[in-house]
């Protein structure tokens, strides 16, 4: 089992930034990729980024690109995003996943089920 927890979120006025974090514990070793999702109130859960946890490669949605950027840190098992030039369309509440199938990963990785692993959710909220 993969233990994953969030922090970092908050309020912010848009044009700002806030970091997230999430940290990992347990199989670790497990872990071929991270992501991170969002969830809009009345929305369906929706790709941000991901990493793949040896290579680096790194992958955006198109509405996050050049604002956001992910990275890791494997000495800390840990992954962050940075957020930068924030929108009030950017609250969601945002989710952490590790990924333990390398497959599943690389050819799915803009999907939830391409993760195992989900940590509880920390909220960005963006004021106009």
């Amino acid at each position: 089992q993969v233990q994953l927890v969030e922090s970092g979120g908050g309020l912010v006025q848009a044009g700002g930034s806030l970091r997230l974090s999430c940290a990992a514990s347990g199989r670790t070793f497990s872990i071929v990729g991270m992501g991170w999702f969002r969830q809009a109130p009345g929305k369906e859960r929706e790709f941000v980024a991901a990493i793949s946890w040896n290579g680096g490669s790194t992958y955006y949605a198109g509405s996050v690109k050049g604002r956001f950027t992910i990275s890791r840190d494997n000495a800390k098992n840990t992954v962050y995003l940075q957020m930068n030039s924030l929108k009030p369309e950017d609250t969601a509440v945002y989710y952490c996943a590790a990924a333990r199938v390398p497959g599943r990963f690389i050819m799915g990785h803009m999907r939830p089920d391409a993760y195992d692993y989900w940590g509880q959710g920390t909220q960005v909220s963006v004021s106009s």
